[in-house]
């Protein structure tokens, strides 16, 4: 893990992060007994059961495998592949911030047409790091917010995030109410806090995050994040708790009344 990373991971990351793996390393061995009891049954019927459990759940790691190399497939195919000699700006963001991160090699980053939709996410593919930007986010934003977003989304890898050893550990955690999507949401305020530590810029960094509210590059320049985060104080207690708490990420409000609140852990 980054140092960077570790550094600016918050404390809400860390509790969530423990109690999933508290989770997964109570539950994997129950399931794991639970399975191999099945299995082992005298009952042909039983056992014939818990063989096609197994049988489940190869065909489900088959599945995410395969689905992994037809999406790296199709972003070879059919994105844009951010190089020296393609959307060489672009690339020399990724580049600065990897390093910023004390990553031995940057993540491939691609650009595509998301016919308007403003978003950008990390994944990992066969064991590859890759960052995705969609076009109408990049053509909304300025320069300055769009560091920000590639710090956000190298801070996933940086951080251990899309570890898939950690994550497939963490797995039984799922089956906790809740306890998942508040992790999720941890993680994201800890990007947006290693996002706004490469950015160097805090009203920018906010501004960023804003603009994926607004989605409006020609009224990138006039926005308030001061009374955009005022609106918070509108929000219906009990449902605003209830639309987010299934969620994997936290409100635009509050992330940024977040920044602004640790901006000082970033100069």
């Amino acid at each position: 893990m980054s140092t960077v990373a570790a550094k600016l991971k918050t404390a809400a990351e860390k509790r969530y992060a423990l109690m999933m793996t508290i989770a997964g390393a109570v539950l994997w061995p129950i399931f794991v007994l639970a399975i191999v009891a099945v299995v082992t049954n005298p009952d042909p019927k039983v056992s014939a059961m818990g063989w096609l459990y197994v049988w489940y759940g190869v065909g489900i790691a088959g599945f995410l495998w395969i689905s992994s190399g037809l999406y790296r497939a199709n972003a070879f195919g059919n994105m844009v592949l951010l190089g020296p000699n393609q959307f060489p700006q672009l690339h020399a963001m990724v580049v600065a911030a990897a390093k910023d991160l004390g990553m031995d090699v940057p993540p491939k980053a691609f650009l595509y047409n998301s016919n308007g939709l403003l978003n950008a996410f990390a994944r990992r593919l066969l064991g590859g790091q890759f960052v995705f930007l969609t076009s109408a986010l990049v053509e909304a934003s300025t320069d300055d917010q769009i560091r920000f977003v590639i710090g956000h989304e190298l801070g996933h890898h940086a951080a251990g995030h899309l570890n898939p050893w950690m994550n497939a550990l963490k797995l039984p955690g799922h089956a906790v109410p809740f306890l998942h999507p508040a992790y999720s949401r941890a993680r994201e305020y800890t990007c947006d806090a290693i996002g706004a530590h490469l950015s160097d810029n805090l009203p920018v960094s906010r501004s960023a995050l804003m603009m994926l509210g607004c989605g409006c590059g020609r009224l990138n320049g006039a926005m308030s994040c001061e009374a955009f985060m005022a609106q918070e104080a509108q929000m219906p207690a009990v449902f605003g708790f209830l639309r987010e708490i299934g969620l994997s990420h936290p409100r635009l409000t509050r992330r940024l009344a977040a920044l602004r609140d640790r901006g000082v852990a970033f100069t």
